[in-house]
Order: structure tokens, then sequence, then C-alpha cells
């Protein structure tokens, strides 16, 4: 075991690891659970998916515009840019699967595999850290109206960590140690914004100068030991991300392999092996 682990991080800690090359294209259309080679199964769950992410925006974007918050707030809030990555990232990886079936094995552009990859990475990192920085530290403390609808609340700060999950546990790419860099920028890009949003006099839909109460750049002090925390938990989540592929790599690899029995021949001496 100690060889092994040894092995994988020499491999992991390679310079291109950074790049988002990989050898075998397959592995973005095919399940890890199936033994065949058709893209299907994996489309299928790819478009269950995809619909559930494309439902939770649009009902997401009705319901919390219905009441006092405008249009336009909806976009400020991390957890709806965690949205719209998670849905960006299943309509790319359905597109990935559409291409195959139409145009046959290996079918998929370059470009189209590497943004996919690039967005799922930043996707499944974020959803779980909206998840978790959302039921750790927000629940309890912001006043009752920041829950506008007590089930989307649930759909869109936990059930889109189960969407994530799901795409990854079903889908048979991996997921690179040194990809850790992709969810990273997202999050450094979202503080940007949310400093810029500040600076400009923008406001929330409840009309405070913070668009989350921890994130108050009023106070920098504490407001910059979270954002360094949250970078930190970032590549922390990355890190378990990339645990969850290894732990599914080993459970469906058991589950893809033949069982081989081997008989021998008593007249020849030759062995024959039968797969199952």
């Amino acid at each position: 075991m100690p060889g092994k682990v040894g092995r994988y991080f020499k491999k992991e800690f390679r310079l291109h690891m950074f790049s988002l090359e990989h050898e075998d294209s397959s592995d973005f259309y095919l399940s890890c659970w199936q033994r065949n080679r058709s893209c299907w199964p994996l489309l299928l769950v790819r478009t269950l998916i995809f619909i559930g992410c494309l439902s939770t925006v649009v009902a997401s974007m009705v319901i919390m515009t219905k009441g006092q918050m405008k249009f336009g707030h909806w976009f400020i809030f991390m957890t709806h840019w965690g949205l719209l990555f998670n849905t960006i990232s299943a309509l790319l990886a359905w597109l990935i699967s559409v291409s195959e079936l139409f145009n046959g094995p290996d079918s998929n552009p370059n470009k189209l595999v590497k943004v996919y990859w690039t967005v799922f990475n930043a996707s499944i990192s974020i959803a779980f850290f909206i998840t978790a920085f959302y039921w750790i530290l927000l629940t309890g403390i912001v006043e009752a109206d920041y829950a506008l609808d007590p089930v989307l609340d649930v759909f869109i700060h936990g059930i889109n960590s189960v969407f994530m999950f799901c795409l990854l546990i079903t889908s048979r790419h991996p997921t690179r140690l040194l990809h850790f860099y992709i969810p990273l920028i997202l999050g450094i890009i979202y503080m940007l914004f949310s400093v810029i949003y500040y600076a400009a006099g923008g406001r929330s839909p409840f009309n405070t100068h913070w668009i989350y109460p921890m994130l108050d750049w009023e106070k920098p002090g504490p407001t910059i030991l979270l954002s360094v925390g949250s970078a930190f938990s970032m590549i922390v989540l990355h890190c378990i991300v990339v645990a969850m592929t290894l732990c599914r790599d080993a459970l469906t690899r058991r589950f893809r392999e033949p069982t081989e029995l081997t008989i021998s021949g008593q007249n020849n001496g030759m062995s024959n092996n039968y797969f199952r």
C-alpha cells in the first residue's frame, strides 16, 4: 500500500498534471459503472442531472424575484454563481455525451472536453463549499427573510451538491490534485467582485452594504481572514473530491472487471481462460 500511495503522488505531482490533457477521451462519455462502451447510460444520467440543475436555477430566479429582490440582485450571491456553474457543467457533460452519440466514438472536440473539465472542477468544489458555508455559518444567524422559501433553500444549498456528487460518481474521468487552482480562481474572482460591488456602493436586496454578513468589507480584518480561510477550504474540498474520485474508481474497477476462471486442459497441457 505505501508503494502504491508513493507512486500515485509521484505521478500526480508532475508539472504536466497542471494541464487539462488526458489520454483516454472515452473517460468523458462512459460511466465508471458500465462494462460496455455505449454512451447511452451516462447520457441518460446526465440528462436528468441537467434538467435538475436547470430547474433549480429557473425556480430560484422566479421565486426570489417575486418579492423585494430585483432580478439583478440574483446575480450577486455566490450561491447563484454556484448554481449557474453547476448547470453549465451538467450541460457541457450532456453535450459531450450527445456528440458521442451522433458523431461516433472519440468524436468530441478537445476544446469541449477541456472546457467541461475546467467547469466541472470549479463547480463541484464550489457546490460543496456553498453547502458547508450556508449550513455552518449562515443558518440561524441571518434574518428570517434571507431564506425566501424553505424548499428552495434546501435545493440551492443542499441538492446543488447532490447533483454534482451524482455527476462525479457516474462519470469516469479523473480528478487531479494539481487542478486545485481552478475552484480557487473562481473563489478569488467572487471575492474581488464583492470588493468592487461594495466600493461601488452596491446594496443587497435587504438594503445592507454586505452581500453576506460575514463578507463585510467595512470590517476588512475579519473579512480578509474569512477570505483566506475560504481559499484554504476550497483547496481542502478539492482534495476531498479527489479522494471521492479515487474511492469511486477503486469500487467500480472491481465491478467492471470480468471474473476469470482458469481451466487447465489435461490433454495438451494448455490453459484456457474463460470470462463471464
